[in-house]
């Protein structure tokens, strides 16, 4: 197992963004909650003071895994292999039906079905990847194989 993650350079930012945001903001608020319940005396059956500490624990984790996301993460550059389905690249495939579906290719944990952004570890993904404009593509899924067509690369 690799510990490498692939991100875009809009995930890398996104990343270091909510980084920030827990370790700037919800860390210093989760503080000042726990010195309030502290202050209330009895800790034992405080539940100002659980709900701080189970806060704070929370916090803490999504901090050392976001850390460890970053620190083990590759920007996908999508400028080395232009004219090619690559992590970054929006896609428009056609399926035989003729539909179109656009979606961004991306890392396994910027993906995000909801906004059009799909894993390069998909079934999709993976056999699009490295295909150019105009390729057909079959896709291997659990429910059987379909066809795509690569209708653009941006």
């Amino acid at each position: 197992m690799t510990d490498s993650i692939v991100l875009t350079p809009e995930g890398y930012l996104e990343l270091e963004q909510e980084l920030n945001e827990l370790k700037n903001v919800r860390r210093p608020e989760i503080i000042r909650a726990l010195k309030e319940a502290r202050a209330q005396g009895d800790l034992s059956e405080n539940a100002d003071y659980d709900a701080a500490r189970n806060d704070q624990a929370k916090v803490e984790a999504q901090i050392k895994e976001l850390e460890y996301q970053l620190e083990h993460a590759i920007i996908a550059d999508n400028k080395k292999t232009a004219g090619k389905v690559s992590i970054g690249c929006t896609v428009t495939i056609a399926y035989a039906e003729d539909d179109t579906e656009d979606f961004k290719l991306v890392g396994a944990t910027e993906a995000d079905i909801f906004n059009n952004k799909i894993s390069n570890d998909s079934p999709l993904g993976k056999a699009i990847f490295n295909h150019k404009k105009g390729d057909k593509v079959m896709v291997e899924s659990p429910n059987g194989g379909y066809e795509v067509t690569i209708v653009n690369i941006a």
